[in-house]
């Protein structure tokens, strides 16, 4: 089944000829990103970053050596959300205006490439309250990974018997996902959470997420990573005071993806 849809995939790819893959470098994108390379030739897989303060500078980092280490033909776009007051304001449309701010600068790329824009949407995504899907999808965008039918944990261990090294990479949505439905989402709210998600990796934690209640972070690691948490107490403090908040809470139910959507 795993060697039936990884052919199925490749086939879809074909079929478009030429693509902009929406690159985040999580383990999704970076999948179908070395997969569009892969099948396409890098002259025909375009490898696109959108850079914003929504994104972790180590996402980014990590965007570009993805691109040297693997061949991709890499570039990285500003996109300004910000600028958007619907998306600032943070109802539950949020991700629809972001993915409207992508396309506005993916979609005249593409056409410069003529290519379609791909997105690396899984299966179990289509669960979620994930409103941009439909945004991107009318503004052009496809979904091989779905087409293919394939899950989360079938991106995993696909891209760990190709060798990537993404294959167990922790979930990293943007930065807004940290912050409740309501609250305003602006730069030094982003710049906040990624400071303090920074120095809790610098602590050796990997998954992970800020949390942001004003002055006061909720902090969701792995249940596993709980204990540890409690042994390096004051580390943990200070990192995240250290980024601007005055409070921090260890949430005891641990990292769950998505959590924020539950208030709608």
């Amino acid at each position: 089944m795993a060697a039936e849809r990884l052919e199925e995939l490749r086939a879809g790819l074909r079929r478009l000829e030429r693509v902009v893959v929406a690159f985040s470098g999580g383990a999704d994108s970076a999948f179908l990103a070395w997969m569009a390379r892969d099948t396409l030739g890098p002259a025909a897989a375009l490898a696109a970053t959108a850079i914003s303060p929504s994104l972790a500078p180590e996402e980014e980092r990590d965007c570009a050596d993805l691109a040297v280490e693997w061949g991709l033909r890499w570039v990285s776009v500003a996109t300004d959300e910000l600028a958007d007051p619907a998306y600032t304001a943070n109802d539950g449309q949020r991700c629809a205006h972001c993915k409207s701010a992508l396309m506005s600068v993916l979609a005249p790329l593409a056409a410069t490439e003529g290519a379609t824009v791909v997105l690396g949407v899984n299966v179990d995504d289509l669960g979620d309250h994930r409103p941009g899907q439909a945004v991107a999808a009318a503004a052009g965008a496809t979904f091989p990974l779905v087409e293919a039918g394939f899950t989360k944990a079938d991106v995993r261990s696909a891209s760990r018997r190709l060798g990537l090294r993404t294959w167990d990479k922790p979930a990293a949505a943007c930065l807004a996902s940290r912050v409740p439905y309501g609250t305003p989402v602006t730069v030094g709210v982003l710049a906040e959470v990624a400071a303090a998600e920074s120095a809790l990796r610098r602590l050796g934690f990997r998954q992970l997420r800020v949390r942001h209640y004003g002055d006061l972070a909720r902090v969701e690691l792995d249940v596993d990573d709980l204990e540890a948490a409690l042994r390096c107490r004051d580390e943990v403090v200070a990192a995240v005071q250290g980024a601007g908040y005055r409070y921090v809470t260890l949430d005891l139910e641990g990292f769950r993806s998505g959590n924020l959507n539950q208030a709608l």
